[in-house]
């Protein structure tokens, strides 16, 4: 059996590694920039149509905070005009599954809460 100290202690831990992740995650669109990215590289033009809602001033500072954090990557070509592209990186990559497993919540909660609906005006 563990000790009260110990469960506090990994209790505290925990919380401190979920703030240090909120803290780079935070936010409405992150998550969602992330997600698409894991699939396909995008450019600018792309993410701002597939992320539905955001603005391209908020797309254009949260591409700045995922690349500084070493999850994006941002390649600009050589072409005329000059393209860029986002991609995910190796390290951010590492988030695919969690975004899985809160498109999973998601689902599951919009299906018990249309159940609930469903029920109340039967």
């Amino acid at each position: 059996m563990k000790s009260e100290n110990m469960i506090t202690k990994e209790c505290g831990q925990t919380i401190l590694a979920i703030n240090d992740t909120m803290e780079i995650l935070s936010g409405k669109w992150k998550i969602s920039i992330i997600a698409c990215l894991c699939y396909n590289p995008m450019r600018y033009s792309e993410l701002l149509k597939e992320v539905h809602g955001i603005s391209g001033k908020m797309l254009s500072r949260e591409l700045k905070e995922l690349e500084a954090n070493g999850l994006i990557e941002r390649t600009v070509s050589n072409s005329s005009p000059v393209s860029v592209s986002y991609n995910i990186t190796k390290y951010g990559s590492s988030l695919k599954e969690l975004t899985h497993t809160i498109a999973a919540w998601g689902f599951n909660h919009r299906a018990r809460i249309i159940k609930e609906m469903k029920e109340k005006t039967d």
